[in-house]
């Protein structure tokens, strides 16, 4: 009787100080992105001439290929969690920007990739209906970088570009206990620095907005 009351109290210790298992939550969405307008500096291919010029950029976020971003979120609390995102944007100079700096296309738009780890927080609320959240993440960006010159000298292919960060905050509403839809604002910005084909160099700091809808599942 003594032993099994001691096995019945040590698993209940045991119990007690194990942590509840955390909540998995995959998201995926969609949406609207467009990018504020940057500074470009480096140096032309070939030439060495320096670049340094204001250029406009657009998102064209549902043409091919579209905008859209994934998050895995680990839920350590019914408030907190922390998680990895990644973030396909698009930007594309505009056509007479890129032209003033010899540029016949200037475009990020297999991915002005984002990758960042996140912290996230939310309030689940009975009340509302939905749970509001906002989250913030640091990392790197992954742009693939197409640039065509006007001297023949062309640039195509996945480059590290610099550090990243990102902001969101949105309202996720459930479906059912596994799945929710949910909206949000994001915004990123990123230091791409690259290296043109032909010995130039190109670098600016790019801001995004977006307007996202998705899905979430819990695991």
């Amino acid at each position: 009787m003594k032993n099994s009351l001691k096995l019945a109290v040590a698993a209940s210790a045991i119990s007690m100080a194990t942590p509840a298992l955390a909540e998995f939550e995959l998201s995926a969405y969609t949406g609207w992105q467009n990018a504020n307008d940057s500074t470009v500096t480096g140096t032309y291919p070939q030439t060495g001439a320096q670049i340094d010029a204001t250029v406009g950029w657009d998102g064209k976020s549902f043409e091919a290929p579209p905008y859209y971003g994934l998050r895995g979120t680990w839920w350590r609390t019914d408030n907190f969690g922390w998680g990895v995102e990644f973030t396909h944007s698009k930007v594309y100079a505009e056509e007479d920007d890129a032209r003033a700096i010899g540029f016949s296309g200037l475009e990020f738009t297999d991915g002005l990739n984002i990758l960042t780890a996140n912290a996230m927080y939310r309030w689940p609320s009975a009340a509302l209906g939905a749970t509001p959240y906002v989250g913030a993440g640091l990392g790197i960006s992954v742009p693939h970088v197409d640039v065509n010159s006007t001297n023949g000298s062309d640039t195509f292919g996945y480059q590290i570009g610099g550090p990243a960060a990102r902001l969101t905050a949105g309202m996720s509403y459930d479906l059912t206990e596994r799945t929710a839809l949910f909206t949000e604002y994001q915004y990123t910005i990123s230091d791409n620095e690259v290296e043109l084909d032909g010995g130039g160099s190109l670098s600016t700091v790019i801001e995004t907005n977006a307007i996202n809808f998705g899905v979430s599942l819990r695991f």
